[in-house]
């Protein structure tokens, strides 16, 4: 199963000149070792031309195309700026109840996960408040965090599931992000997630029988209801561990599924290892990812996602972007956006942290966060890179070169965001 990014939504006619730099991310998908750096740099004066809501020209502003036949409905000067892709988040848990402000200066105090767990925190909390929440409320919040993503130049992101950890409540948050993917000018990759936690109604038969149950009625039911394009699995010690992920991700790929998995994250379990072996997407998180697990991932074609933002909130050791990215990994950055763990979708921080504790170069940081998390969600073809034939996904900085973005550290940078030829959001106005 296939859900395609969005091609029924607004699309515009636009033109930009007066670039001082165009990072076109042009080339290969799916980028390690020395190509994540090449960001198909075109120094300015450059344009880009984009029409029906699709990029027809991307080069030098003199060799751009007479516009003969094509009336833009925009024309932007971009003042000597910088242009580069839409940034993809290729993993948050955009859809959920509540909050968690109490636990997190819990963490902050010094208080354990397992003690957090002890006081009713944790994913149950949060199962808890989503369950109660009803679909508007859902929809109304989810829907502001997005604009957010907006103002940070995100133009695709990844929603999973997994706070319902129920029928009832799963297939809302599905149906939420799907609502959200018809009517809000992001593009939203859906993802179902019932394998986040134990289900409370399975406390007494565990995680086997709560596995059988998502294989023989969850998984039927969203791909019959065209919810989801992939499904995802907590991959972690004493939650779902290596037999109980390896039955449900070879049944989700039975069933047409792509498959995503959280590996090695807390204790070293193989998760990346297995996640290669299964043929995912992509295998995020890693902070306690081995050296095999590393291996594994660079002769695969699985997307490495690092979540810095996570192991900031958590204060835990980065996952090891600097040796993935040498070993010949695609390495991915996005936020993990949730209410528990990383309440947080700050792509500037993201860029932060990366290249100031992570070892990465701004430009690797820039093909994580663009065609690399593109591969994460199954999407090159159609976003990742300002390449002739793709979406007119575009950001417009404030500064005339992209190291701006990890030079001016932690602070937006974004002057316009711009989604399939339509200006989304402008700092201007």
């Amino acid at each position: 199963m296939s859900i395609p990014l969005h091609s029924d939504k607004p699309r515009g006619n636009l033109y930009i000149h007066g670039i001082g730099q165009l990072v076109t991310m042009a080339g290969p998908v799916r980028r390690g070792r020395e190509a994540m750096n090449d960001i198909g740099l075109i120094s300015g004066p450059a344009a880009l031309v984009i029409e029906d809501g699709v990029i027809t020209y991307a080069g030098s502003e003199k060799g751009a195309p007479a516009r003969h036949g094509f009336a833009p409905e925009e024309i932007i000067d971009a003042g000597g700026n910088c242009v580069l892709p839409g940034f993809v988040d290729s993993h948050t848990h955009l859809v959920f109840g509540g909050y968690r402000e109490d636990e997190f200066q819990w963490r902050l105090a010094g208080e354990s996960y397992m003690s957090i767990m002890e006081r009713g925190g944790g994913i149950a909390s949060t199962t808890r408040a989503t369950r109660a929440a009803s679909f508007d409320e859902l929809y109304r919040k989810s829907r502001a965090h997005l604009d957010d993503f907006l103002t940070m130049g995100v133009t695709t992101v990844e929603s999973k599931s997994g706070y319902g950890l129920d029928k009832e409540t799963e297939i809302r948050q599905l149906e939420v992000a799907e609502k959200l993917d018809r009517e809000h000018p992001i593009d939203l990759y859906r993802t179902y997630m019932g394998a986040h936690d134990l289900s409370p109604e399975f406390r007494d038969r565990g995680f086997s029988a709560y596995t059988d149950f998502i294989i023989r009625e969850m998984l039927p039911l969203v791909k019959e209801r065209g919810l989801a394009s992939a499904v995802d699995v907590f991959t972690e010690k004493g939650v779902f561990e290596l037999e109980d992920s390896r039955r449900l991700l070879s049944a989700a790929k039975e069933m047409g599924f792509k498959v995503k998995m959280h590996a090695d994250e807390i204790y070293p379990l193989g998760g990346a290892r297995l996640a290669a072996e299964c043929g995912c997407l992509s295998a995020d998180h890693l902070l306690k990812i081995s050296e095999e697990g590393i291996t594994k991932l660079a002769s695969s074609d699985t997307v490495a996602t690092c979540l810095p933002l996570t192991a900031f909130s958590l204060r835990d050791n980065y996952a090891p972007a600097r040796r993935m990215i040498d070993e010949g990994c695609a390495v991915a950055l996005a936020s993990d956006l949730n209410p528990g763990s990383c309440f947080s979708s700050s792509v500037p921080l993201m860029i932060a942290l990366a290249t100031i504790y992570m070892g990465m170069t701004v430009e690797e940081a820039l093909a994580a966060l663009t065609i690399n998390g593109a591969a994460a969600i199954d999407s090159t073809s159609s976003i990742g890179s300002l390449e002739v034939g793709k979406k007119g996904d575009a950001v417009i900085l404030r500064y005339p070169g992209y190291k701006f973005l990890s030079y001016h550290f932690g602070v937006n940078l974004v002057r316009t965001t711009i989604k399939a030829g339509k200006v989304v959001y402008d700092y201007s106005v």
